[in-house]
């Protein structure tokens, strides 16, 4: 019985975890949740206006003084919070790219605040200067993060930076609030500074816009600081929005429910029926709590019984993997096999939908794509054009090889495709030659035709993506020589300038590149190197095995003589100097260490830039 009831009670709470909607529907029920207190607190529901009227006058603390505001001093200053993102606070997309690009190379806080002297005030620039700040000083050595945190505090540009913080707060999401007031915190902000106390106060006047992952961060900024009546209050508010959240009364913080969660369900696993296990994996996903050994567990059950799953309940399963950007490598192999196994019986819909899953998450499935690759080499023109343009992203994603059918299965998928172009769109057409291209198959006829005037036509007013495919596609055409009957150029009206983005030059990479290239001996001879930083999401999952555009690249710059070398930008920028030194000479220059081929999966690689060097 005891066995029985502790079953139900986990079903209850897989249910109610997987729901997370009815928390955003019953928002305003918050405001009625807040314990009366000494300071005046207002929940506004999400799209309400703060310009409301007010009868009352509204009281904050800061710094253990009381600032009284009276209701038209208040209305007056919301005002100006309304009006500043008109003026000061509109941000372009590429000018938050630029900016993003630009704080890739600081490798400081002080080198973070350089660079946001020459910006404007915007929450995205003071959010994002934060996060950098936070991020390259939280993995130095102690005696390190201690000198580069004094040398912040006596920058003149720091102090600049907290008022536009102070500025931009009112026009942050929750969740910029929350992350930007834990990253000041973490940085050493005292608690009584104003900046600090406004950010709290922001969080109590607009706590009914929080979901479940600013609440979560918000209390872990709470946990850890002093008692004082803005902490207080808001602590008790957003206790008690968890509890509702959560519908657990004694609970400080959304992780620390998940925890209790994890704990709860890996003391409950031999119990666990396989579908159970399948819930639980969606409702790691939906909370974000990637628990490996509950994943570990979870997979190995649901592995035992994938013949008995049906497809509506395998779907739920790989987007719960894609929302943790996590899992087990066998559960995604199973998952190939047995979606090859049972071809036969699956739709022309559910085959491609579980391919494209698996896809999302860099998992290459040998089986699966083996078997479509036989399917398609016997019957091309049985697929419909969606589905054929999903197999044909599918595998230029991946940079599948079919290795002695590679010619056979790219011609007839080609041949598929080419009794679909009169249906094809212009921007479709671009998006499949580029996949071609990636794959190093030149057909004429999709070429033709998306050269052909008409279809040039089409793409006029090409936005900035699909004129950087067109010079792809132009410098494939250039470089790999595809032997045509005629001779195909893009035209220079879809080209643009045609002048790439220089490369973001990584100061610590060029100095530890430097220190490599002059500690060998003058006997090694003349080589030509491309060193290439990356982030995980460009090689094949738990590998760095090169995927898409940059397996692309790197066939280029074999082309024009180089030998690309792929590091881990991330973790080598985080690695001591010793360290890296030694890891990029193993790599350029490996006549005399053990060789390591990158494209088989490293032990210690991660991410990628570009920077070519020679000796």
């Amino acid at each position: 019985m005891a066995s029985l009831a502790q079953k139900k009670v986990m079903n209850l709470a897989l249910r109610f975890c997987s729901s997370r909607s009815q928390w955003m529907q019953h928002r305003l029920l918050l405001a009625n949740l807040v314990p009366n207190t000494s300071l005046h607190t207002h929940v506004w529901p999400r799209g309400h206006s703060q310009m409301t009227n007010r009868s009352d006058s509204v009281r904050f603390y800061s710094g253990g003084s009381v600032y009284k505001m009276e209701e038209k001093q208040v209305q007056s200053s919301e005002a100006a919070d309304l009006i500043l993102p008109n003026t000061t606070t509109s941000v372009t997309r590429n000018e938050m790219l630029d900016f993003a690009n630009k704080l890739e190379g600081c490798g400081s806080p002080s080198d973070v605040l350089d660079l946001s002297c020459e910006n404007l005030p915007a929450a995205f620039h003071v959010s994002r200067s934060l996060m950098y700040m936070w991020d390259t000083t939280k993995k130095m050595p102690d005696k390190q993060k201690h000198q580069e945190l004094l040398l912040m505090f006596e920058h003149p540009a720091f102090e600049n930076l907290l008022q536009k913080a102070i500025k931009c707060v009112g026009n942050m999401r929750p969740t910029l609030i929350s992350f930007s007031l834990l990253r000041m915190i973490k940085l050493g902000v005292p608690q009584k500074s104003f900046v600090i106390q406004t950010f709290l106060r922001t969080c109590q006047e607009r706590l009914g816009e929080f979901d479940e992952k600013s609440l979560s961060i918000l209390a872990t900024c709470l946990i850890g600081m002093e008692s004082c009546p803005n902490v207080t209050v808001l602590k008790e508010s957003n206790k008690e929005a968890i509890k509702y959240f959560c519908l657990i009364s004694s609970c400080d913080s959304c992780v620390f429910v998940c925890m209790l969660l994890q704990k709860k369900a890996l003391s409950m696993t031999d119990q666990m029926h396989p579908h159970e296990a399948q819930l639980m994996i969606s409702v790691l996903g939906k909370v974000g709590l990637d628990s490996k050994p509950l994943l570990d567990i979870c997979s190995k059950k649901i592995i035992g019984n994938l013949q008995r799953t049906n497809f509506p309940r395998l779907i739920p399963l790989l987007q719960a993997c894609e929302e943790l950007q996590r899992c087990p490598t066998d559960l995604l192999t199973g998952v190939s096999d047995y979606v090859a196994s049972n071809l036969e019986k699956w739709t022309s819909k559910e085959v491609p939908n579980s391919l494209c899953l698996i896809n999302k998450l860099r998992f290459c499935p040998a089986s699966l794509l083996e078997a479509l690759t036989e399917k398609v080499i016997t019957d091309p023109e049985n697929w419909s054009i969606i589905t054929l343009l999903c197999f044909l992203r599918v595998y230029s994603s991946l940079s599948y090889d079919a290795q002695q059918h590679r010619e056979q299965f790219l011609e007839r998928l080609s041949q598929g495709l080419d009794s679909y172009l009169p249906q094809i769109s212009g921007w479709n057409l671009l998006q499949t030659v580029f996949s071609l291209c990636v794959l190093g198959h030149f057909p004429a006829a999709p070429l033709e035709k998306l050269l052909h005037p008409s279809t040039i036509e089409e793409l006029t007013g090409l936005k900035e993506r699909q004129r950087e495919i067109f010079q792809m596609v132009d410098l494939c055409l250039r470089l790999d020589q595809p032997q045509l009957l005629c001779s195909l150029t893009v035209p220079l009206s879809v080209l643009g300038d045609h002048v790439p983005d220089a490369p973001s030059v990584k100061q610590w990479l060029s100095e530890s590149l430097r220190s490599v290239v002059a500690e060998q001996p003058e006997t090694e001879g003349s080589q030509r190197v491309a060193v290439i930083c990356q982030s995980p999401k460009a090689f094949h999952f738990d590998t760095y095995k090169p995927r898409g555009a940059l397996a692309m690249k790197m066939r280029h710059l074999r082309i024009l003589g180089y030998r690309p070398v792929v590091v881990n930008g991330p973790k080598l920028k985080f690695d001591s100097e010793e360290r890296r030194r030694d890891f990029l000479s193993k790599q350029i220059f490996p006549v005399h260490q053990p060789s390591t081929n990158l494209e088989q999966g490293p032990e210690k690689q991660q991410p990628l830039s570009q920077t070519n060097t020679e000796k």
